[in-house]
């Protein structure tokens, strides 16, 4: 059976109806059953236009079956996603989590299917995500790598890797007093930590920061594709956020590829990884917004995919 999608949406029309026909262009969204969860309105200005993305939604074919879940109250993003996952996990035992603002290539549904299948019963890995920051994979033989960070654009995992997250983090308090242990979460990316302290103080709401931290707290691995089969629209020069540097600019899987050669070495491969995190430094954090002061004064351009 083909994993399901599970499809997250909020207000931004433009960007959904990118997403939904860049889902259609893959040769198994036919045979795929679709899931939508419509959060509610925050405020009276936000009905009318999550209203017209309703009305949208309610004219959408192409996939095999299609589940529309339309909340009247607002959850917020990390609640909607915890409790949607977990209502259509339990019945299909996977899912492929896309939401509205990334396009997708159109081989990802066969690349998350292949993955799903391929290490539903290897336990060390714990999601697979859609998501490649740009990596010279030059000389490897294979479609695949693992790395210990897990990613949110465009991710699937198992209902046995699901039941084992601990959302309300036990060891919190454990956590925030142990240094080593925070300087090594942030080798992941330097923001780790730092985001974890910010949703357990309320900070912000994450249901990624959280899924993150019980992926690393197992010493579990991430399947990435050496190619991305998915760009994130929110960095694109029609979206809100055009004056952003992006750095995490792909090239984008446009091969139509169908059969993917996987890893069957369940580590990091070491020059890989060190490329991946990279993107995720100190370093790279800085020069993006750099960059981004940059390009808002005009002294730069913005580079889009």
């Amino acid at each position: 059976m083909l994993a399901p999608i599970v499809l997250f949406v909020y207000n931004r029309l433009d960007c959904l109806q990118r997403t939904i026909n860049s889902l259609k262009k893959n040769r198994l969204s036919r045979e795929t059953d679709l899931y939508i969860f419509s959060d509610g309105p925050k405020n009276e200005k936000d009905l009318i236009i999550i209203n017209t993305v309703r009305n949208y939604l309610d004219t959408i074919t192409g996939f095999r079956k299609i589940e529309r879940n339309y909340s009247s109250v607002n959850k917020g993003l990390a609640s909607s996603i915890i409790e949607g996952v977990t209502l259509i996990i339990k019945k299909y035992g996977k899912v492929i989590v896309v939401e509205d603002d990334l396009i997708v290539s159109s081989n990802f549904l066969d690349w998350m299917n292949q993955a799903l299948v391929k290490f539903q019963f290897e336990n060390n890995i714990f999601s697979v995500s859609g998501f490649s920051p740009q990596i010279n994979c030059w000389g490897y033989p294979y479609d695949s790598f693992m790395v210990r960070k897990a990613h949110c654009w465009g991710w699937g995992t198992w209902s046995d890797r699901w039941e084992t997250v601990d959302w309300n983090i036990a060891d919190w308090n454990e956590f925030r007093l142990n240094k080593k242990n925070q300087k090594e979460f942030d080798q992941l990316g330097s923001e780790m930590s730092g985001l974890l302290f910010a949703c357990m103080e309320g900070r912000i709401s994450s249901w990624w920061i959280r899924f993150s931290y019980n992926q690393f707290k197992q010493n579990k691995l991430t399947v990435y594709p050496c190619q991305s089969k998915v760009i994130n629209d929110g960095f694109t020069s029609e979206a809100t956020h055009c004056c952003v540097y992006n750095r995490y600019r792909v090239d984008f899987d446009m091969s139509g590829k169908e059969q993917f050669n996987f890893s069957f070495m369940l580590m990091e491969n070491k020059c890989i990884a060190r490329q991946f995190y990279s993107y995720y430094s100190v370093k790279a954090r800085v020069l993006g917004k750099l960059k981004t002061y940059l390009m808002k004064l005009g002294i730069i351009k913005q580079y889009t995919n």
